[in-house]
């Protein structure tokens, strides 16, 4: 008999937990024999003493066996997928999917809300008007089937271990833990029944881990579970010191989507991670051989509209518009204040405290302070500069979309304090860190 005490103990002590300890841990997670104190005490043990290996590749495969573990038996080609750590300005996944499905492989994706400084792809797509982030299961795999991508929310029969364990460290100071970290994102992921999968591990001001050696920690953690559990995977570390393309907040990025996947607008940074992502997921599913065969594909299926004209299908077929790409405002609520933020001098824009961006998005209720609150999609910046650019005093560095004119004042105060201009040039900005496989 595994009691809660014993188990909790164990970890405390410094030992390694066996496979039945942890069975016995994500049965009580789900069961409620592990009551809130004990899953805080729990997650603390482990954050205080973190795991080897053996035992996160156990507890991410019984998180992941906690509820429904998806199949594709009948599919003819790769099930691949991709997950980000989160940052600001990050819409990768919408252009990513519509790629890589366009180029053969298929790709069932469960996306998360956004929790703190950080926007969630669910919430993105939540700005459009009718769109299902929550279909059923069968209906989820019928659109994957039938177009090769559908993006949807995380359901409660998905890794409902991981829901629960995820609010417990949200509010026990735990959420940092490299094997916690791990285990919720993998549990997820493999429940979707991959083939493939590649991270983007984030790191700078604007990401979960802040430093270099932290991200490649995390990196590494990931790649050895899932590698474990027996899916093929690889993480590319990727810089989040600044907002990723030209805007942040839900809708404005569901508008830069539309505008990267028809060509109108493709932001250097964002091109470059998201062709670096869609390179990795069609090497490591074999649709590609090498980088410079994968990158032909891409630039084929952007260049014809095949991305763009899947990722449309696959918006009508959740509810959306079937013309979501030829006019997207038709289908998603425009701020009601839009305001510009002015260059105060003359200079180089030099740095950028993205988590402070993203902490000003949600105090334009574009985000969520706990979870299950509404949130206005409409609010957030766009037209925003890069570090980098030679600005002139009253260029336009951004620009503010707000409810009302006192939030769009306070939004517009915070963005000039985190931008930084300088009469230096700064040093080039490294985008993409080291891949870890």
């Amino acid at each position: 008999m595994y009691l809660p005490q014993a188990i909790i103990r164990t970890k405390r002590d410094g030992q390694a937990l066996s496979e039945q300890e942890i069975q016995h841990f994500v049965h009580g997670l789900v069961s409620g024999q592990f009551n809130d104190a004990q899953v805080g005490s729990m997650a603390m043990a482990i954050f205080q003493q973190g795991m080897v290996t053996d035992e996160i590749v156990n507890l991410t495969r019984e998180m992941m066996q906690s509820g429904d573990v998806l199949s594709w038996p009948e599919l003819d080609g790769p099930v691949v997928d991709k997950h980000s750590t989160g940052g600001v300005g990050d819409k990768v996944s919408f252009m990513l999917a519509a790629i890589v499905a366009s180029c053969g492989a298929y790709v069932p994706m469960i996306s998360g809300r956004g929790l703190g400084h950080t926007g969630g792809t669910s919430d993105k797509l939540e700005s459009i008007k009718g769109f299902n982030v929550q279909p059923s299961i069968s209906e989820f795999q019928r659109i994957t089937k039938s177009l090769g991508m559908a993006i949807i929310s995380q359901t409660d029969n998905l890794a409902p271990a991981d829901k629960r364990l995820y609010g417990i460290r949200d509010v026990t100071a735990t959420v940092e833990s490299i094997p916690l970290i791990t285990a919720s994102i993998l549990s997820k992921k493999l429940a979707a029944g991959l083939d493939a999968l590649v991270m983007d591990v984030k790191v700078g001001n604007g990401a979960m881990m802040k430093n270099l050696p932290d991200a490649v920690a995390l990196a590494q953690s990931i790649v050895n579970v899932a590698n474990g559990a027996g899916v093929k995977t690889q993480a590319i570390i990727t810089d989040m010191n600044q907002v990723l393309g030209a805007s942040a907040g839900n809708a404005l990025e569901m508008k830069e989507t539309v505008d990267y996947l028809t060509g109108k607008q493709r932001e250097p940074r964002l091109h470059q991670v998201t062709c670096q992502l869609a390179s990795a997921m069609l090497i490591n599913s074999k649709i590609a051989e090498n980088h410079q065969q994968a990158m032909g594909k891409i630039e084929s299926v952007l260049q014809s509209g095949q991305a763009a004209e899947l990722f449309n299908q696959m918006i009508a077929e959740l509810g959306g518009p079937s013309d979501f790409i030829e006019n997207p405002w038709d289908a998603m609520s425009r701020a009601n204040v839009i305001t510009d933020v002015i260059a105060p001098a003359n200079g180089y824009i030099s740095a950028m405290q993205t988590y402070d961006i993203g902490m000003s998005i949600v105090g334009m209720k574009g985000g969520r302070t706990a979870n299950g609150q509404q949130i206005d999609h409409s609010v957030g910046y766009d037209r925003i500069l890069p570090i980098g650019t030679l600005v002139n005093k009253g260029d336009v560095i951004a620009r503010v979309h707000a409810s009302d004119n006192d939030s769009a004042g306070a939004a517009k105060h915070a963005y000039m304090t985190a931008v930084d201009i300088s009469e230096q040039a700064p040093e080039a900005q490294t985008l993409i860190y080291q891949t870890v496989s």
